[in-house]
């Protein structure tokens, strides 16, 4: 199975934004293996701005050791303070 780190490793001398005929021509020139090429065959046929845009569209998780129960309590913990929130207390 492709990793997210494969599809942005034979991508990162693409530009960007790029249609996905110029994503998988890019990594085939780049020598990806067959199951990077086979996620990239898979993406629909749009123009991609990054390759973060290009691994996600092809369904690869970014970080696939945290599992689904890990990721919902990361979010509800996340406490996204603004600077004068933060200066508040002082």
């Amino acid at each position: 199975m492709a990793s997210y780190t494969d599809v942005l490793e034979y991508l990162s001398a693409l530009d960007y934004p790029a249609g996905k005929d110029d994503v998988v021509r890019e990594a085939e020139r780049e020598g990806a293996p067959p199951d990077v090429l086979q996620a990239l065959r898979a993406l629909p046929p749009v123009d991609y701005a990054n390759g973060n845009e290009v691994a996600r569209s092809a369904g690869i998780d970014a970080a696939p050791e945290v599992g689904p129960a890990q990721r919902a309590a990361q979010a509800r913990d996340q406490r996204h303070q603004r600077v004068s929130q933060h200066l508040r207390g002082i």
